[in-house]
């Protein structure tokens, strides 16, 4: 499995940015996708998960913030982020496995978003 993300970059707070990651290598309707997050000098994070059927699950930091979706004809899933706020600048990392959450096999290479004040 392949992952490509792209779509980070600078942001003034309350603003808006989409990220979107591409999948390749498998069928990619077997696979549950998340986003985690890692910033300066903190652990990496979960942020949302979206499995094959799409349901969703967000961490509390973010909820009613970012929404996650996936498009399996383009083999594509995404993270819509709004009301951006400073602590939300971090490398953002897409993920995939077929188990849940915690089991997440492959890691693609992250894209920074910064939130400036």
């Amino acid at each position: 499995v392949q992952l490509q993300a792209s779509g980070g970059g600078l942001v003034q707070a309350g603003g808006s940015l989409r990220l979107s990651c591409a999948f390749s290598g498998r069928t990619f309707t077997y696979y549950g996708m998340a986003w985690f997050r890692q910033a300066p000098g903190k652990e990496r994070e979960f942020v949302a998960h979206i499995n094959w059927s799409a349901g969703t699950s967000y961490a509390d930091s973010v909820k009613g913030r970012f929404t996650i979706s996936r498009d399996n004809a383009k083999n594509t899933v995404y993270l819509q982020m709004t009301s951006l706020k400073t602590e939300d600048t971090a490398v953002y990392y897409c993920a995939a496995g077929r188990g849940g959450i915690n089991n997440m096999n492959y890691w693609g290479e992250g894209t920074l978003v910064t939130v400036s004040s």
